[in-house]
């Protein structure tokens, strides 16, 4: 048992991870008795197009040849690199068996209503458990998804007290000073842009002033908080970016030929700002991700099989992230952002004196490994670390402890 934990160990990389949750998770022989992923739908092309409104960018957006907002065959293909790589990971630890099919029971799928992630379910299960009929539910329209689209299915905030719950995690000065602290990066933004963020290209080009980097974060009756101005602006431009990239188009496409793989990472970091204030404020996140974190604990108590893979969007696990106060760097990715195809998972693990303990880690492919659609394997494998898991001894929950931290993060604050 030692020696195939610790081939596991090496495998996975997870020599790496922090000190502290791999101290307390890796004393003696243990046993991965069950699983649980939460993943973000691979890559996509802009939700609508144009990604921003005509006349925000110096040129026209690159076109796509596949729909707004579905997963490419580029983006499917990543997602099955990532299938194989979890199927070595996932017999090595018992969970899966080396060949045949799993038992009945043994494998739970569920994603969200959205095209481009049923599409990533089935894509991810085509090399996870190869020739095997595998049910992948999902509801059949986004208002009857309380799980990945719960605002959608009827859920209704306090839009008031949303949004205080989102100041009270500004920095002094507020939202004009957490702008100002990425002045670099709306640097990058703009001369890849061609734009002030969000302005008229006609009527002001670079260098913009901070005053035209405006943002603003406003109550909406009903819902979380919406990120107005600059800031939103530099989200979507430096998210539709970094798809291209991931995508595999031309480097003279990607940006307008004008963003290295530098400047994208550059410019990411407004992704994860976004969530940060609109999707990650205990008041927010511990409703929108409370039927996610339900599934999360019925698949750690056993309710659902070894293995539970839901597949949903960056919004469900950033809300996910907030609700049990996660952090992670997702390989090459900035801090608490979500790569396309990347996860958070939770393993339950039993010790060889019988003890049962929960451990988060998240799980990614680096940004070049989407774009040349490497093989994983043994040498080449994705980023995978251990997260702490606030609230536990340690960072690591006892399973006892994993339920009752859950049990009663679902008993909502009131702001």
């Amino acid at each position: 048992m030692i020696r195939r934990v610790l081939s596991f160990m090496a495998l996975a990389g997870m020599a790496l991870a922090p000190a502290v949750s791999v101290a307390a998770a890796m004393q003696g022989g243990e046993t991965v008795e069950r699983v649980v992923m939460v993943m973000r739908h691979g890559v996509r092309p802009s939700t609508k197009f144009p990604a921003t409104p005509p006349g925000t960018t110096r040129e026209p957006w690159p076109e796509w040849s596949t729909p707004a907002g579905d997963l490419t065959m580029h983006g499917a293909e990543a997602i099955r690199r990532l299938g194989t790589f979890d199927r070595m990971l996932m017999i090595q630890q018992g969970l899966l068996p080396a060949t045949g099919c799993a038992p009945a029971g043994t494998l739970s799928a569920w994603a969200s209503a959205a095209s481009r992630a049923i599409k990533t379910g089935r894509a991810f299960l085509d090399t996870l458990v190869p020739g095997c009929t595998t049910t992948l539910d999902h509801p059949a329209g986004e208002d009857e998804d309380e799980t990945f689209h719960p605002s959608d299915a009827g859920l209704a905030l306090d839009g008031d007290v949303a949004l205080a719950a989102a100041l009270r995690l500004a920095p002094p000065g507020g939202i004009a000073a957490e702008a100002a602290r990425n002045a670099d990066a709306f640097r990058v933004l703009e001369r890849v842009t061609g734009c002030c963020p969000g302005k008229a290209c006609g009527t002001r080009k670079p260098p913009c002033t901070a005053s035209e980097r405006g943002s603003r974060l406003v109550a909406e009756p009903g819902a979380k908080p919406d990120m107005k101005g600059a800031l939103s602006f530099a989200s979507t431009a430096g998210q539709t970016i970094l798809l291209q990239y991931l995508e595999g188009m031309p480097m003279a496409q990607v940006g307008w030929g004008r963003a290295s793989p530098a400047d994208i990472r550059t410019m990411l970091r407004f992704h994860p700002i976004k969530f940060r204030y609109e999707t990650r404020p205990p008041y927010v996140s511990r409703r929108l991700a409370a039927p996610l974190a339900r599934r999360v604990l019925d698949a750690v108590e056993g309710r659902s099989g070894k293995v539970t893979l839901l597949f949903g969007h960056d919004t469900n696990l950033a809300a996910l992230g907030g609700f049990y106060d996660l952090h992670w760097t997702m390989a090459d990715y900035p801090r608490d952002d979500v790569a396309p195809g990347g996860a958070i998972g939770f393993e339950v693990v039993r010790q060889a004196d019988g003890r049962r303990f929960v451990r988060a880690f998240s799980q990614a492919q680096t940004m070049n490994q989407v774009r040349s659609l490497a093989v994983l394997d043994r040498v080449q494998r994705p980023h995978r670390r251990y997260l702490t898991i606030p609230g536990c001894r340690a960072g690591v929950c006892a399973l006892d402890a994993f339920s009752r931290l859950t049990s009663g993060l679902l008993q909502p604050p009131n702001r």
